[in-house]
């Protein structure tokens, strides 16, 4: 297995380490616009081999060809958020990076699974599969296992109980309309409204929408990286290792929930091929109307590209 990281900044280089960690790839390329840091950054992370005991070929390099057939490429490189920002803000810059980086991808390895992270994601995701031609199950968005990670972390303090007893799920956009689902959430099996209040699930809900900006505001000159790049590496081990497992991610829908041409946030089993399907939840009214609420500020952003 030979995975790709474009760019080499907190969350990249943080996922390189991850995945090394883990054993998932035999060649992992880490690649960036600026020269020595991926360089530098992939050799220091060669040099943890003896204390992990990976045995992985790390690359760094600034030239696409060295990322030449790919298994997965992972999209991290974008400008991250600063105070006061909101995702949507990075929107058209992201965009010329993120389609400069999908035409080299598709050029040196187009037989590969596309992961976007940058911002905004679920545009960045859909912006990914227009430029890159490629079937839909083989680029997907990271957002939605890092938005239930978040939701399952508050929960957890909350009840001041272990995050392996919970399960949430997070729908939408990974934005400020994102759609928490807190009657989907069970804690050691019990429902999560049996336990706990209306007001305090509100809260938890708001600050799941607000889990990044509430890390930037506290960073300054960043966002978020290791609750992320941890995301993202769970797909990929979930697609490396053909685990079948069923996680929240950007996937394009083709008439599920309602929605059609669009990239959002929905439970999906990821193997081997990628998306290998999208399961479609049981909603309320209002459920559905939060997450076409959520849908439509995706394609807002998706209108002002004219793709």
């Amino acid at each position: 297995m030979k995975i790709t990281v474009v760019g080499a900044g907190n969350v990249g280089a943080t996922t390189a380490q991850r995945i090394a960690n883990r054993e998932l790839a035999h060649e992992l390329v880490l690649i960036d616009v600026v020269p020595g840091i991926p360089q530098g950054k992939a050799l220091d992370l060669a040099q943890s081999a003896p204390f992990y005991g990976y045995d992985s070929n790390i690359i760094g390099s600034n030239d696409y060809e060295e990322t030449k057939n790919s298994d997965i490429v992972i999209i991290t490189a974008g400008l991250p958020r600063k105070p006061g920002m909101s995702r949507d803000d990075l929107l058209k810059t992201n965009a010329e990076i993120v389609k400069g980086v999908t035409k080299e991808i598709v050029k040196y390895s187009p037989n590969s699974i596309l992961i976007v992270v940058s911002n905004p994601l679920d545009v960045m995701t859909y912006l990914a599969y227009k430029v890159s031609g490629f079937e839909s199950y083989r680029v997907i968005g990271m957002a939605g296992v890092l938005d239930t990670a978040r939701f399952k972390t508050f929960i957890a303090k909350e009840l001041d109980v272990s995050v392996h007893d919970v399960y949430a799920c997070v729908l939408g956009g990974h934005g400020d309309t994102m759609v928490p689902l807190p009657r989907y959430c069970t804690v050691a099996g019990m429902p999560l409204p049996s336990i706990i209040d209306q007001k305090t699930i509100d809260r938890i809900v708001q600050r799941t929408r607000d889990g990044g900006a509430e890390i930037v505001a506290h960073l300054k000159t960043g966002s978020a990286y290791y609750a992320p790049s941890a995301s993202v590496v769970e797909m990929v081990e979930a697609i490396v290792r053909n685990r079948k497992k069923i996680m929240p991610c950007s996937t394009y829908l083709t008439g599920e929930y309602g929605l059609y041409n669009i990239y959002a946030g929905v439970p999906v089993k990821l193997g081997r091929r990628g998306v290998e399907k999208v399961f479609e939840l049981k909603l309320t009214d209002s459920e559905i109307e939060a997450l076409h609420t959520s849908i439509g500020d995706i394609r807002e952003n998706i209108a002002k590209l004219e793709i």
